[in-house]
């Protein structure tokens, strides 16, 4: 029996991306500071990829996205993954397929989640989760636990 629960991992961080995105557009154009100092939220729309790099070409970064998706899949069907490996990947599918929709749908990707204390990148729920998933690879890889020997 096929397991489930990677496909829930992927689907929850999706449905959470898609949901904050809906009702991002809501936010003050002054923002709201969540935590004083810390945390806030500002909507922004970035039209390119991380920090807003190759903005302009929405379709040509949804297209790379698309096929970065499927060549994972590809070369990962098959393999015995262990479950911190897994579950960072699936996050890091359920993330990269939320910017995607949005660069199809939308022509860009909206951003909410702006940190307070040093001038970084507004970003959302999908890049939390891709860098999150990131680490947890990286943790696998470095534990020499990710099912892919």
């Amino acid at each position: 029996m096929r397991k489930v629960w990677p496909w829930a991992v992927a689907a929850a961080v999706f449905i959470a991306d898609r949901v904050t995105k809906i009702l991002a557009p809501g936010i003050p154009e002054n923002g709201v500071v969540l935590i004083p100092g810390v945390i806030g939220l500002r909507y922004a729309e970035n039209r390119g990829i991380a920090f807003s790099l190759l903005s302009g070409a929405p379709w040509a970064l949804g297209v790379v996205s698309l096929l970065i998706i499927a060549a994972a899949f590809f070369c990962l069907r098959g393999k015995k993954l262990q479950p911190l490996a897994l579950t960072g990947l699936m996050m890091m599918l359920g993330g990269a397929a939320g910017n995607m929709v949005d660069r199809f749908v939308h022509g860009f990707v909206p951003d909410m989640i702006e940190v307070l204390f040093m001038n970084f990148a507004i970003f959302n729920v999908a890049d939390m989760f891709l860098c999150i998933g990131c680490g947890l690879v990286i943790i696998s890889l470095l534990r020499k636990d990710t099912g892919l020997d």
